[in-house]
């Protein structure tokens, strides 16, 4: 592994992420944990969060919420917020991308979909903007996808919550950037993580997907957290209301 940058300014400050119990959230978790930062999680995952919430060192906090559940997530989030105080970071990871037929999609589904997909992070972003804006400031980090750019098909209620996360984006950098809290975009390409590998990864689907994109190799969600990272530090304090990329160059 290379060795990664460390971000002073991060040491102390208040994270929280969704979706936190395992790959790319649990990488998230563990990048914030090893800067020194207070890191609190949501998932709905208990076993695995509170196994990667024992391997951490530091001061953190786990609570379980489904996040399809906003009075579940407001609650959530009230909690980390008593025993580690107001957030200064967001990431917005939590999602599924399950594969699904257009043909076989109901309204009961699509609507399900997207309330795993993007509805919680706008109210998210509301539970936690009020304290970033007392605090004088904040960072925002919504994780978006390359499946639409690229034009994936499989996974339509997916790939259209997944677009929509760059308009949520947008318009939250517009309307709080005069608090200086910051809203960004990261966007994964294929991101190898055990749930990936379980279910979609196949020597020829990686093969074709590594063809497309520029640089030769599989990504590791540690460099998805390492953006995560670069954007919730002093380093990003000018980024806000755009996209970035850790796709390997395929769009």
């Amino acid at each position: 592994m290379p060795e990664f940058a460390q971000y002073p300014c991060l040491r102390g400050k208040t994270v929280f992420v969704t979706g936190g119990a395992s790959g790319i959230g649990a990488e998230i978790v563990k990048g914030f944990a090893a800067q020194g930062a207070k890191v609190g999680f949501v998932d709905f995952d208990r076993e695995t969060s509170e196994a990667l919430l024992a391997s951490l060192e530091g001061e953190h906090a786990y609570a379980f919420s489904d996040l399809r559940d906003i009075d579940m997530l407001k609650s959530a989030f009230a909690e980390l917020t008593e025993k580690l105080g107001d957030a200064l970071v967001l990431a917005n990871n939590a999602a599924r991308d399950d594969r699904h037929d257009w043909r076989e999609v109901t309204p009961d589904y699509w609507d399900e979909r997207q309330n795993t997909n993007l509805r919680h992070m706008f109210f998210a972003i509301q539970a936690v903007a009020p304290g970033m804006i007392e605090a004088g400031g904040g960072s925002i980090i919504n994780m978006g996808s390359n499946s639409w750019w690229e034009a994936g098909g499989g996974f339509p209620a997916y790939a259209t919550a997944k677009a929509a996360v760059h308009g949520l984006t947008r318009t939250m950098a517009r309307d709080l950037g005069g608090h200086r809290i910051r809203v960004n975009t990261v966007v994964p390409g294929w991101i190898m993580t055990e749930r990936q590998k379980e279910l979609w990864v196949t020597p020829e689907a990686l093969a074709k997907q590594v063809d497309r994109q520029c640089l030769p190799d599989a990504i590791d969600p540690v460099y998805v957290a390492r953006m995560v990272l670069f954007l919730a530090s002093d380093d990003s304090a000018a980024c806000s209301a755009h996209n970035f990329m850790v796709e390997g160059g395929s769009i």
